[in-house]
């Protein structure tokens, strides 16, 4: 079924419904129209599950036409400017030839005219987008830190922004000049704020509107360690105080998304409740470069980022931070697929405990019972679809491995997920039941992708921490 990824034009007064884009094949995009109103630029994935070219239509539907494609295995994003003509334009290649950065430009879609700024494999640029006024706001990420910087796109001339603890994201600049941004990190909750020149200022005084104190947020400290292959992978640790030596795996959904120094409520409250918190960056995350991020591409999901993660509790352990057999894990949608992986391949001394949240059980079930418009990126992250690579889906389902488990279980999922669907927790309940493995399941009948509702936190957070307490108990 392919409607759902049209592009359409509603009329919100008669109601009236017009398709003015048809992509001939299912793909996730956000269409953005331009300030004028005339036309839309919009993503398209027909000619191969790893690439991505956009495409430029008008409001009418009369021309939808194709206007970027580095290559039909290249991925391209492109934002537009005040001026409704020009589109800025970041892509994983110039020419189609394979490069380990992102090259950034300007294209100017009446002309057809292409000029390259920033083309440098040093830099780990993962983000840009035209501020209101139309300057080019540029995110490279070091080590899952964000280094913002901004160019001018007429000059090329580009300038940093003051280095500070935390995250910085310039939003655009306000009346007079000053620059108006997002500030978070673990112990300070997103605001917005001024940058003067020596100072920042709050604009939205957060603190003020909470009755949470500073001294109850735990800070993110930067872990480093490495795989079985030697890689050198990155988390956050959050210590509770004084050391449970006990610890959760904290593992981040995606996996094409990375975990930063920010509040956490869920990680938080487990800190809180006596368990140190590993937040697990493994190979596949964005915040450390193209290369890194490709990396995942080379098993295919289920391949050696598991072992990262693995890695990381044998790391808490060498570290001192948690015993063997004390240490658990879970995480959302890829989080959770991880978690279901890690308890299924990894004996109780490593991991002793799961709680997967909405997390795959089964990769065909996943392909052929989720969104249309997120086939494709399975497809590129496998390799294939399951008829044309049905052993690597086999064996990178953890549902064919329940038998090995040791340690303890809780299924967390959401009944209304149209991403990892409901039939994922019957199919493996079946197959848990067969091999007499224990297991506890917390469902949650009005909540999707994910336990999004803060009534539904609170429930699934006291839950986790009573259900690590059991598992994870010293052993006299």
């Amino acid at each position: 079924m392919l409607e759902p990824t049209w592009v359409y034009r509603h009329d919100l007064e008669s109601g009236e419904r017009v398709a003015i884009a048809r992509p001939e094949k299912p793909a996730w995009s956000v269409p953005t129209l331009n300030r004028a109103g005339t036309h839309l630029i919009y993503t398209r994935q027909d000619r191969h599950p790893a690439g991505g070219q956009i495409h430029l239509v008008d409001v009418e539907g009369r021309e939808d036409r194709e206007i970027l494609n580095f290559g039909d295995q290249v991925k391209v994003t492109a934002h537009w400017f005040p001026d409704g003509e020009r589109i800025l334009v970041l892509s994983e290649s110039r020419d189609g030839r394979a490069q380990d950065h992102y090259s950034l430009g300007v294209y100017h879609w009446p002309s057809g005219e292409m000029r390259w700024l920033l083309d440098d494999p040093a830099r780990s640029i993962e983000a840009a987008r035209v501020s209101p006024e139309g300057t080019i706001v540029v995110e490279e990420l070091r080590g899952a830190r964000r280094v913002p910087s901004y160019l001018n796109p007429d000059s090329g001339a580009e300038t940093p922004f003051a280095r500070m603890a935390g995250n910085l994201q310039p939003l655009g600049r306000a009346a007079g000049g000053a620059w108006v941004a997002r500030y978070y990190a673990a112990t300070s909750p997103c605001e917005l704020v001024r940058l003067g020149t020596l100072e920042v200022y709050s604009l939205t005084h957060v603190w003020d509107h909470t009755d949470l104190h500073l001294s109850r947020l735990t800070p993110a400290e930067d872990f480093r360690w490495h795989s079985e292959d030697g890689l050198e992978i990155q988390g956050w640790l959050y210590r509770a105080r004084p050391n449970p030596r006990r610890a959760v795996l904290y593992v981040h959904g995606g996996p094409t998304w990375h975990s930063e120094d920010d509040v956490n409520a869920q990680i938080q409250y487990l800190v809180s409740r006596g368990f140190n918190v590993l937040d697990v960056n493994y190979r596949g995350s964005t915040g450390f470069g193209l290369k890194f991020r490709e990396a995942i591409k080379e098993d295919g999901w289920g391949g050696r980022e598991q072992a990262d993660i693995a890695a990381a509790a044998e790391a808490l352990i060498e570290a001192g931070l948690a015993d063997p057999g004390r240490i658990g894990v879970t995480g959302t949608s890829y989080g959770g697929y991880s978690t279901w992986f890690q308890i299924t391949h990894y004996p109780p001394e490593v991991i002793a405990a799961a709680a997967p949240i909405c997390g795959m059980t089964d990769l065909v079930i996943d392909y052929t019972t989720t969104r249309p418009d997120l086939r494709p990126y399975s497809e590129e992250m496998m390799g294939g679809s399951p008829d044309q690579v049905p052993e690597r889906f086999h064996e990178r389902s953890p549902i064919h491995f329940v038998q090995n488990i040791r340690g303890h279980l809780l299924i967390v999922q959401g009944d209304r997920d149209p991403n990892v669907t409901p039939e994922h927790v019957r199919q493996v309940v079946k197959r848990l039941e067969t091999h007499h493995i224990p297991y506890e399941v917390l469902n949650f009948e009005d909540e999707g992708h994910g336990i999004n509702k803060p009534a539904n936190q609170e429930r699934l957070y006291e839950h986790l921490a009573a259900f690590f307490d059991r598992a994870l108990k010293r052993k006299t």
